[in-house]
């Protein structure tokens, strides 16, 4: 019996001995650290968090908008509304002059939803932008079951045209050009007086004599 254990216990501590050693060995081989890198990159996919560089505001794709293309986008709508003077409710409300107008109010007894009758203030063309991009974060509960326009100079250009449907508000001017970074002082106020004449009708302070090369910029 003695010996029967001595041979199990032996046999154990062997076992042992080799398990060990073979952890031993694997670590050799096999590490647990973080790679530097993980995995590889793929090409066109974006970092949670990384983006172009954002794109014009609204106030310069107003400035520039184009307004038959804002009413070719306007067909998206025209099955649920009317935009001419007086013309009937549909599906949703006529939409004539509601540029400017306050939100959820008039348009001829139209029922809107508690939403947009709760939600105040007037259609700006910021807020008309914002609805435009999504009704149901503009107006969480509203009625209106079109998804949005992803596209920001679709919107602008709608916008655009529809302010010409009656209400013809001056549009906003273009949001100013960020400062060049890479300008000398000197060339950043040459650029700023030549804005500021081109606005003018002003020849610019750098323009060449007619007929003549162009007069390098001062203060390099």
């Amino acid at each position: 019996m003695g010996d029967r254990f001595n041979t199990v216990a032996g046999w154990a501590l062997f076992a042992g001995i080799i398990a060990l050693g073979g952890g031993i060995v694997s670590s050799k081989f096999y590490h647990a650290e973080r790679p530097e890198k993980m995995g590889y990159a793929i090409e066109g996919v974006e970092a949670e968090g990384e983006g172009g560089a954002a794109g014009p505001g609204l106030n310069t794709l107003l400035a520039s908008a184009d307004i038959a293309a804002g009413e070719k986008v306007f067909a998206k709508c025209a099955a649920c509304h009317t935009i001419n003077q007086g013309g009937a409710n549909g599906i949703g409300p006529n939409l004539y002059a509601t540029v400017g107008e306050e939100i959820g109010k008039g348009k001829a007894g139209f029922a809107f939803s508690d939403a947009l009758k709760s939600k105040g203030g007037t259609w700006t063309f910021e807020n008309l932008d914002h609805w435009l991009e999504s009704p149901r974060e503009f107006a969480p509960g509203t009625k209106m079951t079109f998804a949005g326009l992803g596209n920001p100079a679709d919107r602008a250009n709608l916008i655009a045209w529809m302010n010409t449907q009656g209400s013809n508000l001056p549009l906003p001017a273009a949001d100013a050009a960020p400062a060049d970074a890479s300008a000398t002082p000197g060339e950043a106020a040459a650029n700023a007086t030549n804005a500021a004449a081109s606005v003018e009708g002003q020849a610019p302070a750098n323009a060449a004599p007619a007929g003549g090369p162009a007069a390098p910029a001062t203060g390099k």
